[in-house]
């Protein structure tokens, strides 16, 4: 290939690669803030020339406008009335071709992919960059609560009901019931997911099934947007290991009431002991104050008696 040739290609190729909307895939949280992404990385760049316009790429919207930047202002003129005071550009990075767009406030109704075009005056109009950005909502939910019954020993073959619940998640989630003694899918009694007014959801279904003697239940609630799974399980104890438990637990009990009695033997003990202290005390001082009391009538006597 001739050199002017391969240099003429590698303009062309340059071009296009400037020019080329990249996409990117973000998720935010119902509520928080979101900032989408266009970053130019070509020679510095002078405000009053450029136009920056964030759309909505879908042509099939009515309003498309999100945000405008014209000659270093902001223009709101064709701002949809959905994006009002929800958008902000980085003031301190324009120059540095960074025309990132700061989102308040998310909800489900700005799932959209986003357009950025950059637009740069000079002897005449050209596009110089776009990006796409993918904005995807999602929230972890918590960690699912899973309530087993409550049963008797002799119940086997009874109907017994599961229930389990989680909350504050985005978006819908599938829950799953799974038999874990061979891994099997359960059909749910009942499955309610509640939306609130944060755009995040809660969850609580229910299972019936018929207990039997060693039951392992699992409750899983899946979110596919996180490709995140969180679980709760159930294992019923086996009758010997329930009985030795309730032994263990009589045994610490009359152990504890054993050592209860004896510390309360040993406190009545040492108060019969004081009690008999203090009387014994009591009654050598009142035997030595009669005495001293006899001694001098003794002495007395003594004196006044005749020779």
């Amino acid at each position: 290939m001739e050199p002017w040739r391969y240099g003429f290609l590698l303009l062309v190729l340059h071009t296009m690669r400037a020019v080329i909307a990249l996409e990117e895939i973000i998720v935010g949280k119902p509520g928080d803030n979101a900032t989408l992404s266009c970053i130019y990385r070509g020679r510095e760049l002078l405000l009053k020339n450029l136009r920056v316009y964030w759309q909505i790429a879908d042509d099939q919207e009515e309003c498309s406008v999100v945000h405008a930047l014209i000659s270093g202002q902001d223009n709101e003129s064709e701002q949809c009335i959905h994006f009002k005071n929800r958008t902000q550009l980085f003031w301190d990075r324009l120059e540095n071709g960074d025309f990132s767009l700061l989102l308040l406030n998310v909800s489900k109704s700005d799932k959209h992919t986003y357009k950025c075009v950059v637009l740069q005056k000079t002897e005449y109009t050209k596009v110089i960059h776009q990006a796409k950005v993918v904005l995807s909502l999602a929230a972890s939910y918590s960690k699912p609560i899973l309530s087993g019954p409550i049963r008797n020993s002799d119940s086997t073959g009874e109907e017994v009901t599961f229930s389990c619940k989680s909350g504050n998640g985005y978006p819908k989630p599938s829950v799953y019931w799974i038999n874990k003694t061979d891994n099997s899918h359960l059909s749910p009694s009942e499955l309610k997911i509640t939306p609130h007014p944060d755009g995040t959801y809660s969850v609580f279904s229910t299972l019936k099934v018929n207990a039997t003697s060693n039951m392992e239940i699992e409750c899983s609630i899946e979110n596919k947007i996180l490709h995140e799974s969180l679980s709760a399980n159930y294992t019923q104890q086996n009758q010997s290991d329930s009985s030795s438990t309730e032994s263990h637990k009589n045994l610490e009990k009359n152990g504890r009431g054993a050592q209860a009695a004896g510390i309360i033997s040993i406190v009545i003990l040492i108060g019969l002991l004081v009690g008999l202290t203090c009387w014994l005390w009591r009654r050598r001082s009142s035997k030595l104050i009669s005495y001293s009391d006899v001694q001098p009538n003794e002495d007395k006597g003594g004196l006044n008696s005749p020779v």
